[in-house]
């Protein structure tokens, strides 16, 4: 638990961090209680928080062998569109936590706040996927469901390929935290020893 956060459907009204320490706290008394085979970061709503969490995490890498699968989601942007996060903390994020990710999961409104542009259709998709690759080193799972259209894209970007996923949008839904169920389920395969190497596909018109 990072925060408290009063919100509907649509709305976000409020936030309230908790401390850095028992951020931190929280993390060990579970490493030192249970094995860990994936860790899944969300909302971490102040540069203090992602600080703690980086260097907790990276602790636990140097007494873990293999490696720790990391997935971020870097919960930026509500799915109403409000802020959850201050830029010191995005700057933080890019600086401490994104080396150590296994897997970074942006929607649209994410990817394009880290990147600094507008991402308007596939092919800005794939362009911004790629540069996101490459500028921080990991996999990247850049969701669409932002994008107008009858399907919901969302493309893989790892190990220099590019995977795509393709479903028809679920109209008249109102709810929100899907993104967060999305990179939680992943946490949960690469936990079971899946694996996210996919075949690889060319973008269209590219």
């Amino acid at each position: 638990m990072t925060c408290v956060v009063a919100e509907i459907p649509g709305k976000v009204s409020r936030i309230e961090p908790v401390s850095a320490k028992i951020v931190s706290e929280q993390i060990e008394v579970l490493a030192k209680s249970f094995p860990i085979a994936a860790i899944k970061v969300g909302l971490l709503c102040s540069a203090e928080i992602v600080s703690a969490v980086a260097k907790t995490i990276l602790d636990l890498e140097k007494m873990s062998a293999p490696r720790i699968p990391l997935v971020v989601d870097p919960v930026f942007v509500a799915t109403s569109g409000d802020p959850l996060v201050d830029p010191a903390a995005i700057e933080t994020y890019e600086k401490e936590l994104f080396p150590l990710a296994s897997l970074i999961t942006p929607n649209l409104d994410e990817a394009g706040r880290l990147l600094g542009t507008k991402i308007k259709d596939r092919q800005s998709m794939y362009h911004a996927g790629k540069e996101l690759e490459n500028r921080f080193g990991t996999g990247i799972l850049l969701k669409g469901g932002h994008l107008a259209g009858e399907r919901a894209v969302d493309l893989l970007f790892t190990n220099g390929k590019v995977v795509e996923f393709s479903a028809l949008f679920a109209h008249g839904v109102a709810t929100h935290g899907t993104g967060c169920t999305y990179s939680a389920a992943i946490t949960a395969g690469l936990a079971k020893g899946l694996s996210s190497k996919r075949r690889s596909v060319r973008p269209r018109n590219s």
